[in-house]
């Protein structure tokens, strides 16, 4: 059963000014006032510098942590953040490319898909896709993150094809591809094993896969938010294919609409069990639910997006609970605005994401973030922060550092253990 706080225990709530503030917050000054109970789980984590280190009902006490308790916990991460990480802030110069917005899922939170006979329709063909990779690849991108709708009557080999057009055309591209929901999608069509599917779409350039279509791993919430999306058991089953595959993938969790605190404690401990049976996960990204045009919200069935308390917890929280298993924590600067992406930041993340350059999804839904971010954006972004931009491939396995070097010393470039 999820923790509850008892009601005499339940904390002051924090003003925005004091969340906003809390980046002056030093976790050995802010300890004193944290509860007893928060605190030594706070600390049993950093000494470890491992999330594993709690039981699942001390997990529930700080994903519930208001007050001084999430000041602590804010300050605590941000510490972890520096001993893991160092003070680098990465980044990767990509292009995001939506295929399609033809869809027939129906997902509740997205305003991004249209009906078949919808005016705004559109499809690209595979060449159409290459193109873009190689208007891409013209602006400095190292990846194309490719995603889109699912149509009726998609031909069976759409996205092999998708894969081998881009690399014929860009063959030193990596390609970042194709939700677990657009594999299972695959593998319909074609009547494959999944485990062949995915091996053919690797042996054709597929370099790794998004972790996205988890949203919530529950499916009473999967329900809500989507009824004919794939189920826990499918999303879990192609991730671990895919790294059993060789073929890494990104995390993810959507967050702030029908959800509660310990599903978001369930979801990442679900996923350190996964990365420690198959080490294929780069990074852990939470999606904060932008409600404006969503069918989810004018329904009645979601909040308003999460708050900036929760936007700075679920960072938090991810940074303590999954250290020591994936050490990456990104902020998906699209659905946050200049100011909270750099909160996030100091609340745990160490890497900024993707430039896009062509971002749909989070737009259609009403973020007003934009749609690219340019390499330059992201290094002043990240020095007017007092951190270390460096650019990243896909995998954190190159960085390249992007400072005048005497602004820092050695000490603050502190080299970072990625996951």
């Amino acid at each position: 059963m999820e923790y509850q706080k008892p009601e005499e225990l339940v904390s002051r709530q924090l003003s925005i000014s004091e969340l906003e503030d809390f980046p002056g917050l030093d976790w050995f000054d802010v300890a004193s006032a944290v509860d007893p109970a928060v605190r030594s789980s706070l600390e049993r984590i950093l000494e470890a510098q491992n999330g594993g280190a709690i039981s699942l009902e001390q997990a529930y006490t700080l994903a519930h942590a208001e007050g001084d308790d999430l000041l602590g916990l804010l300050a605590a991460a941000n510490l972890l953040r520096a001993e893991l990480s160092g003070n680098l802030v990465t980044y990767v110069v990509n292009r995001n490319i939506n295929f399609t917005n033809i869809c027939f899922v129906g997902c509740k939170f997205c305003a991004f898909s249209r009906g078949p006979r919808e005016s705004d329709t559109y499809f690209l063909n595979p060449d159409g896709v290459a193109q873009k990779a190689v208007e891409a690849r013209q602006l400095g991108a190292t990846e194309v993150c490719i995603q889109g709708g699912l149509p009726h009557g998609l031909p069976p080999f759409y996205y092999r094809d998708i894969l081998r057009a881009v690399k014929n055309a860009v063959p030193a591209m990596h390609i970042h591809a194709f939700s677990p929901m657009e594999i299972v999608y695959g593998v319909e069509l074609t009547g494959m094993p999944l485990a062949d599917y995915l091996a053919m779409l690797r042996d054709n350039g597929l370099g790794t896969l998004p972790g996205t279509a988890a949203e919530i791993l529950d499916d009473e919430v999967r329900h809500i938010l989507s009824a004919n999306k794939l189920t826990t058991a499918q999303w879990i089953e192609v991730i671990r294919t895919a790294h059993r595959s060789g073929i890494r993938s990104t995390s993810t969790m959507m967050y702030g609409h029908t959800e509660t605190p310990g599903h978001w404690v369930r979801q990442m401990r679900l996923l350190r069990e996964i990365q420690d049976e198959t080490g294929g996960f780069t990074e852990f990204v939470p999606l904060g639910f932008v409600h404006q045009n969503t069918l989810l919200f004018h329904q009645g069935l979601a909040r308003s997006g999460p708050t900036l308390a929760e936007h700075l917890k679920v960072h938090a929280l991810a940074r303590l609970l999954l250290a020591g298993s994936i050490n990456n924590i990104q902020v998906s600067w699209v659905k946050l605005n200049r100011h909270l992406s750099q909160l996030c930041l100091h609340a745990g993340a160490n890497d900024y994401g993707g430039t896009l350059m062509e971002e749909n999804i989070s737009r259609e839904a009403g973020a007003t973030a934009g749609q690219y971010t340019s390499p330059a954006d992201f290094q002043s972004l990240i020095l007017e922060m007092g951190r270390v931009p460096a650019e990243r491939n896909t995998t954190y396995t190159r960085i390249q550092l992007k400072l005048p070097f005497d602004d820092f010393t050695t000490e603050e470039m502190l080299e970072p253990e990625f996951a």
